[in-house]
């Protein structure tokens, strides 16, 4: 929906293995560097959203994450409302914290996204991937996968999905393998990709790795499921981000400086087509959101994706009105997508590199495009930065993304 909400406060943990922390101590940090970041207090706070995904299966924690966590650090009375979508949890709650600005209900509203996924018994963190498809169809989605690679002219081998590696990775093969049959689009084009998001990420002091990697490196990585190797596919990770929104009744009296404000936010769950060439869930969303935001996506400085593998990302290239279907390995290829591009993509590094704490995924998007717009990337700056997209899916249902958010900011 066309929203109008400012973003009065931004906080985010580095992303990576924190066998070490808890689910409250990461959230709380970036609640706290949040709260810091506004000029306001807990008490300040009139309603709280928090995604979390994995809480259930790795650290046990189910029903109350958002209340355990807020009330640690004293925050209590206020409605507090738990969310999970998969991957797409965090920006869930950005959605809805939003909606509830706009709407007039709140004036100051936290949203928050959380998640631990390492565990010393991986089988337990492959399980909540497996999870995010239906389980009592699995027999289905798993040949569903085949036939996808099949028709692309591939045999593939599912040993090992759900429990060597995530079954997502196979599920985004197939989906590489069909854009490769249909379009001619190279494996090198999708390394072009994780290279370029690894030197994005190498200036993003927060991102779980920071080694750059050239197009041949990343082709010589081990190989996950083919066309994917390691740096093709986003990794395992712990981490938090939060935003403190307010009213503009609120920036007003707040007297916000270098106001960032949330345009439109469009959050849809999947569907099953029935019409040949229907726009899928990325394009309805995406549609939505320029409509209502009153932009198109040439206007775009800069955008955060969901690039849980790096095929996703050159798809999304297409999805999101970037180019042309088929063109998505081209644009790579030529730099468009790169810091100095036509639009920087993924400047934090992407999920690919900054990481990818599924419940916490969403709110870190937008407090990187939260940075840009106010200048403060450091090294990773978008020169003239003012208007922002962040696309963050969760889910797989059939053919497509179970939940998805496109959220636009503006500066």
């Amino acid at each position: 929906m066309k929203q109008n909400a400012y973003i009065a406060g931004i906080g985010m943990t580095h992303f990576g293995k924190h066998i070490d922390r808890g689910l409250k101590s990461l959230t709380i940090e970036a609640v706290n560097t949040a709260l810091k970041d506004a000029g306001l207090e807990g008490k300040d706070l009139e309603a709280a959203y928090m995604g979390n995904a994995a809480a259930g299966v790795i650290v046990g924690q189910v029903c109350i994450p958002g209340e355990v966590a807020l009330r640690e650090i004293g925050i209590g009375r206020i409605p507090v409302i738990n969310i999970e979508n998969a991957c797409a949890s965090a920006s869930t709650a950005f959605n809805q914290a939003c909606t509830m600005i706009t709407s007039g209900l709140y004036d100051v509203v936290l949203a928050t996204g959380a998640e631990k996924l390492f565990h010393e018994d991986k089988l337990k963190t492959f399980s909540v991937f497996t999870g995010a498809v239906d389980v009592e169809n699995l027999a289905a989605v798993q040949q569903g996968i085949m036939n996808k690679a099949r028709a692309a002219g591939m045999d593939v081998d599912m040993e090992g999905a759900g429990s060597k590696r995530s079954i997502f990775m196979d599920i985004y093969a197939s989906m590489a393998l069909e854009h490769m049959s249909k379009y001619g689009t190279t494996q090198a084009q999708f390394a072009a990709v994780s290279a370029k998001n690894s030197y994005h990420g190498s200036l993003n002091p927060k991102a779980q790795y920071r080694e750059q990697l050239s197009v041949d490196q990343v082709m010589a990585a081990p190989a996950i499921a083919y066309p994917l190797t390691l740096p093709m596919c986003s990794p395992i990770g712990d981490g938090a981000a939060a935003v403190v929104l307010v009213s503009e009744r609120k920036a007003r009296q707040l007297g916000l400086k270098n106001q960032v404000r949330v345009a439109s936010s469009v959050l849809r769950s999947g569907w099953d087509t029935v019409v040949e060439d229907e726009l899928n869930i990325t394009e309805t969303c995406a549609t939505e959101a320029y409509e209502e935001a009153g932009i198109g996506p040439q206007d775009l400085s800069c955008i955060e994706l969901h690039d849980a593998s790096a095929p996703s990302e050159l798809i999304y290239y297409e999805y999101l009105g970037l180019c042309k279907k088929g063109e998505g390995g081209r644009f790579v290829e030529d730099g468009h997508s790169r810091l100095g591009g036509r639009v920087p993509v993924n400047t934090s590094g992407g999920l690919l590199r900054k990481g990818h704490p599924i419940g916490a995924t969403g709110i870190a998007q937008i407090v990187e495009l939260t940075e840009q717009l106010r200048g403060t990337a450091g090294n990773r700056q978008v020169e003239g930065a003012r208007i922002a997209l962040a696309e963050n899916g969760g889910g797989y249902i059939n053919d497509d993304a179970a939940a998805l958010v496109v959220s636009i900011l503006t500066k």
